[in-house]
């Protein structure tokens, strides 16, 4: 019998039970149990984010009570679109003629907290239980979604309510990546990361399916449903969190696998943080600081690459829906749920590119050179989106899932594989503790990007149309593209040494 760790007494309630009636588990049953787990509440996470982008339409409405709309193609010709009466004149505050603006300000509120929370959330993430930080935010998360639903069983007609609600929402929301980030990485030791995270980080785009499915299918129901249906689902699965996650291998008595990775592939070692990790008064390492954690080699890099990737991801995350719903296909308009629904072949087109830029990394070594080949590919794809899309239903399918890929790519390789190497760079010289605050910076200068998206593409849509709003998607990609380029090219100069 193996001698307890300090740690050991951590258990959660559900996984004392099933030890009591199955015995000790194994190593890999625990590591595929924590990878289950965390890609079920981070589903979890993405599903309850995407009812708004559903019900914009809905809440939007055409302003005057009768299906008509005005195409964003071209001309700007009226097309008859095809509602339920009860969804035509929109819900006040945001039928009027700013509506667009005011649902971007919405989207601001929510991601604004929620970029500023990261900040905060990975530094408590690397002191508290982060099994009972994971909870409480998942369970918090829930509470704020339902209440955004809400609004609508109680006639809620007040802009301040929605926005309130979606700032706390944000700000609970922010607990969740580098909490899961950590505690998958305090599971995996170095090597062939990629390609793991970058198939669990499927639960980004599964996520959003789910959330898309459900959403738009309660539509009919009153839109309200679109959002108190995905809350509850956050919070059961806040519980299954409590009850059954293991942080950590010390928790239950396993050695820790964790070995500091190191970069010589892409020779950052000059520049390595010469201190070594402090100490607490127990002997164990202490976490690092925030400054401390931009001063890693690539980090900065990384982070600001991410401002650029998410801002274009979540622009297509609040706003895909809206959009196809306002560009005639062949013609003619779909309808809130028609939209939603296609909307959908985004995410698995990304399910797709996150694999492929995890397996990639892998095989290369090279994580600079597929982010930025990838970023830089998306651009003659979202450029042919744009002007392509309208002609046909496979034309806009084959490309809207192109550019899925080469969009979420990147986004799914940086804030996985990329965080977790990073966050245990051998400038720690073994300090494992950085790791949800690395998380925490680099998807919390990617979140600052993805409020600033779709905000601003609420109110450039409304002034400029939507090729305006293409063209920031294109400027964004090719500077997150630059961004790496130092980086690749060191990566290329390191793998022609080989």
């Amino acid at each position: 019998m193996k001698p307890k760790t300090k740690m050991q007494g951590n258990v959660p309630t559900g996984m004392e039970v099933l030890q009591k009636y199955n015995g000790k588990f194994t190593y890999n049953w625990y590591k595929a149990s924590v990878l289950i787990l965390t890609f079920l509440c981070y589903t979890g996470y993405h599903a309850s984010r995407k009812p708004p982008s559903i019900v914009k339409s809905v809440l939007k409405g055409d302003g005057k009570g009768h299906a008509s709309g005005r195409s964003l193609l071209g001309g700007g010709m009226d097309v008859a679109i095809q509602l339920p009466e009860s969804m035509r004149a929109g819900w006040a505050p945001f039928n009027g003629p700013n509506g667009q603006a005011l649902l971007g300000e919405v989207d601001l509120s929510f991601l604004a907290a929620y970029a500023i929370g990261m900040f905060f959330a990975g530094h408590l993430g690397d002191r508290l239980d982060l099994r009972y930080f994971l909870t409480a935010g998942m369970i918090g998360s829930g509470i704020f979604v339902c209440l955004f639903g809400m609004g609508f069983f109680w006639e809620v007609h007040n802009f301040s309510y929605y926005v309130i609600v979606s700032i706390i929402a944000g700000l609970f929301q922010s607990t969740g990546w580098p909490s899961v980030v950590a505690i998958v990485a305090n599971w995996f030791g170095k090597g062939k990361r990629g390609l793991i995270m970058g198939i669990w980080n499927a639960h980004t785009s599964v996520g959003n399916i789910l959330g898309t499915i459900i959403a738009a299918a309660l539509l009919s129901s009153g839109w309200g449903w679109s959002f108190v249906i995905p809350g509850l689902l956050m919070i059961a699965l806040g519980f299954l969190i409590f009850f059954f996650l293991v942080v950590q291998p010390s928790d239950v008595g396993l050695p820790s696998p964790y070995e500091p990775v190191k970069s010589t592939d892409i020779e950052l070692k000059a520049h390595a943080h010469p201190h070594p990790p402090r100490k607490s008064t127990d002997g164990e390492a202490e976490s690092i600081s925030f400054g401390d954690a931009w001063r890693i080699p690539g980090v900065t890099a990384y982070a600001f690459c991410l401002f650029f990737s998410k801002l274009i991801a979540y622009t297509f995350l609040y706003w895909l829906p809206y959009y196809i719903n306002s560009t005639p296909i062949e013609g003619r308009l779909l309808t809130p749920k028609e939209a939603g629904d296609l909307s959908i072949l985004f995410d698995v087109g990304g399910v797709a590119g996150g694999v492929m830029a995890g397996h990639l990394s892998d095989k290369s070594g090279a994580s600079a050179v597929v982010a930025t080949s990838f970023t830089l590919l998306s651009v003659p794809f979202l450029w042919m989106y744009r002007n392509y899309g309208y002609m046909s239903f496979a034309i806009n399918i084959a490309l809207m899932m192109l550019s899925g890929f080469f969009v979420n790519g990147p986004y799914a390789l940086i804030t996985t594989a990329v965080s977790a190497d990073l966050g245990t760079h051998d400038s720690l010289q073994g300090n494992a503790k950085a790791l949800a605050t690395v998380s925490a910076i680099i998807d919390g200068m990617g979140s600052i990007g993805a409020a600033l998206g779709p905000m601003m593409t609420g109110y450039i849509s409304q002034r400029g149309g939507f090729d305006m709003v293409f063209a920031m998607l294109y400027l964004s990609a090719v500077t997150a593209g630059v961004l790496l380029v130092k980086l690749a090219a060191k990566e290329l100069a390191a793998m022609r040494r080989r």
